[in-house]
């Protein structure tokens, strides 16, 4: 009796290179590793010689001397203040927003101005590996013209607060266009997803922050909020409600599985369990925590407690760039001094938190932040030619301590090939910046 051959799988693109770094369940390395792609799906990962058989691609991607692996996912940012980069360094946190960067905003944000610095976001953050990113401003109607432009994932949230906003002069109708921008744009692309953003529990009051809430669980999506950044934030807010900040919102019933709350840099054990209890996400982000003086976030307890915790940069005008590796290293390394333990927040932890971290606390665990089939094709490929990263004997320890986003070679969005050999597919990056160099002009 004769077998039948088995037929190959049909791929439209296949990656090879010298590893693939899955982190999947396992964070299986494979050397001399491939990938396949269908569609936006992975399809097979495995050794080439392996995957090679199984699979028949219409196009290869020969990625020799690079390391394969998922793209990263910043979880908090700003895209827009791109327009701001470097604006307003060296002030206190509340000089800095209130003197500088509101009455910036007030002044020059636009639906263009958050095109223009949206593009360059993306391009900056493509270039660097980042595949998707989570956002909040105004006038994000910008935003999601420039997430279609580019290519990139993200999920896009109209910024809410208490006065008068670019976009939304009257405050009393903020929660009304944040979700006018839901509902015009949910479902329209599969790279974007619509969210609502409330600055924060010193900007909106209880009763913003509560409708906010509810237009988030009506159309199933994600509700974003600064939360506990600042001392005084906690003080402010204890002297209004008579409550610490994550327990205010606790007790307005904001905290689940769909709320995203960034930075959490003053919370307590007894807060962080809050927190996980109800399934929320965190953003941490050291370098803009930092630069503001903000302080510094718990991460080895919310990591120890099981606390959904992603990274992410903040915006341009409080980090002042995108690079989600500088994100890394920072992180490792600060958590390592400021607890005294080098063993605190390992290499391996800190690229879960760029990857698989932040999908789990988008609640996109099942589509993002690893290699494995039936994800979708978000993949990134890292040069390994470079004296900074010659050798290598353990692939995390590399991409959190000696790389950086210049050495990201070819990034892959939802199948799509958007930068090959550093040359970006679709968009024009001179222009972009010129555009970007007319608005700061003007700012200026």
């Amino acid at each position: 009796m004769k077998h039948e051959k088995k037929a190959k799988v049909r791929a439209d693109l296949l990656v090879t290179g010298d590893y693939a770094l899955t982190f999947n369940h396992k964070k299986e390395v494979v050397e001399k590793g491939a990938v396949a792609i269908s569609g936006d799906r992975i399809v097979a990962i495995g050794p080439a010689s392996d995957v090679g058989k199984e699979v028949e691609a219409k196009e290869v991607l020969d990625a020799s001397g690079c390391l394969i692996m998922p793209g990263l996912i910043n979880l908090h940012t700003h895209a827009a203040m791109t327009c701001f980069r470097g604006l307003a360094d060296d002030l206190p946190h509340q000089k800095w927003l209130h003197e500088h960067i509101f009455p910036a905003e007030a002044r020059h944000v636009n639906e263009e101005t958050v095109y223009w610095g949206t593009m360059l976001a993306a391009v900056e953050m493509i270039k660097s590996g980042t595949t998707t990113f989570c956002d909040g401003y105004f006038c994000e109607d910008g935003a999601a013209r420039a997430v279609a432009a580019s290519g990139i994932r993200a999920i896009l949230a109209q910024g809410v607060i208490d006065f008068p906003a670019p976009g939304v002069a009257d405050p009393r109708i903020n929660v009304k266009a944040a979700e006018t921008f839901v509902l015009r744009w949910q479902n329209k692309s599969p790279h974007l997803t619509p969210s609502v953003f409330c600055h924060s529990p010193y900007t909106c009051s209880p009763e913003t922050l509560t409708k906010a809430k509810g237009v988030c669980r009506e159309h199933g999506i994600f509700f974003q909020v600064h939360l506990a950044e600042t001392m005084n934030e906690v003080e402010d807010i204890q002297k209004r409600y008579g409550r610490r900040p994550v327990d205010h919102l606790h007790n307005l019933g904001l905290l689940d599985g769909r709320t995203l709350c960034h930075h959490a840099v003053w919370v307590t054990s007894e807060e962080i369990e809050i927190l996980r209890q109800n399934g929320v996400g965190v953003s941490h982000n050291p370098e803009s925590n930092m630069k503001l003086a903000s302080g510094v976030a718990p991460v080895p307890a919310m990591l120890a407690s099981g606390t959904k915790v992603g990274l992410g940069t903040d915006g341009c005008a409080s980090n002042n760039n995108l690079d989600m590796f500088q994100e890394m290293d920072t992180a490792a390394k600060l958590h390592k001094v400021h607890g005294g333990d080098p063993t605190l927040c390992s290499a391996v932890q800190v690229v879960a938190m760029a990857t698989s971290g932040g999908a789990s606390a988008l609640g996109m665990e099942g589509e993002l932040g690893s290699l494995e089939p039936g994800k979708k094709a978000d993949i990134i490929t890292i040069d390994l030619n470079q004296p900074h990263l010659t050798p290598m004997y353990e692939p995390c320890s590399h991409l959190v301590y000696a790389a950086r986003g210049a050495d990201v070679c070819d990034v892959i969005i939802d199948g799509r090939t958007v930068m090959r050999h550093r040359q970006l597919k679709d968009m024009d990056e001179q222009e972009i910046m010129a555009k970007v160099r007319e608005i700061a002009a003007a700012i200026r």
